[in-house]
Parts: C-alpha cells; structure tokens; sequence
C-alpha cells in the first residue's frame, strides 16, 4: 500500500482509497497525495475538492486507477 502512495507522491498520480472517518462511515476516495509521515497522509480529495488529511491506519484499501480508454 506505502509504495501505491509513494507512486502517487512522486508521479503525481491519482489513486483510489476506501477510508473510514471518525464515525465509522466508509468512503470511496479520489486522491493524490502529496506528503506523507508514519501515521498521516496529505492529499488532494478530487470529492471534497480540497487537500485532506488521512490517517494511514483508517484506510482500508487502496488502488492505481487505469487509463485505459475502450474503444
């Protein structure tokens, strides 16, 4: 999962988290992150439209996102 993120940082790419907040609410996440220590993650939630900050213990999974176009 770190080296998803760290692709994401370094490449400036957008990827997909499954999240679960405070309330124990389960999000889907677009997001591309910025910066990240042992226990947060700082990115960009194309969602909210603003750059959040993520707990890495909340996150529950996490994927690149294709850009493959069909035909």
């Amino acid at each position: 999962m770190k080296r998803l993120f760290l692709r994401s940082m370094e490449n400036k790419e957008k990827i997909i988290i499954f999240y679960i907040d405070r309330h124990n609410n389960v999000s889907k996440r677009f997001i591309r992150v910025l910066s990240m220590n042992q226990d947060y993650m700082l990115a960009y939630c194309y969602w909210r439209k603003k750059i959040r900050t993520f707990k890495l213990d909340n996150i529950l999974s996490t994927g690149a996102i294709s850009n493959h176009v069909g035909a």
